[in-house]
């Protein structure tokens, strides 16, 4: 999984604050909590809050993915309905082309079939132009 750092302005303009508070504070600890208490708090307080922001970013970013991993196969199966879709209309347009085209002959083989005496075999039919011949 990629992490992307993006408190890493945040620390910048810490490092500034930190740098023009002076160097006592940042000789040492002891100095620094005896100068003032607040300020060692809230740094701490802040510290604490970005790294629940981070952590909480980061399992936003971690959902945002798994989402988009869904939603990705998602995206896939609708094409893939899609072109089935497409396929099956494409069925359906030439069937509908072959209905429209059969109504002749098909009702012409049932008259004659309907007229022959049974057991009577036709070996051969043709049609010339719109007349049928045997």
């Amino acid at each position: 999984m990629i992490r992307i750092n993006l408190l890493a302005a945040e620390r910048d303009k810490r490092k500034k604050k930190r740098s023009r508070s002076g160097t006592a504070a940042r000789s040492s600890p002891s100095a620094a909590a005896s100068s003032s208490s607040s300020p060692c708090c809230s740094s701490a307080g802040a510290t604490g809050r970005s790294a629940r922001e981070s952590t909480q970013l980061d399992a936003d970013i971690a959902a945002a993915q798994q989402e988009t991993t869904r939603l990705h196969s998602v995206i896939q199966q609708v094409q893939q309905f899609e072109q089935r879709k497409a396929q099956l209309q494409q069925r359906v347009v030439l069937i509908e082309q072959l209905r429209k085209g059969q109504t002749g002959p098909v009702h012409m083989l049932d008259q004659i079939s309907r007229a022959l005496p049974p057991m009577l075999w036709l070996t051969e039919l043709k049609q010339d132009r719109r007349r049928p011949t045997s």
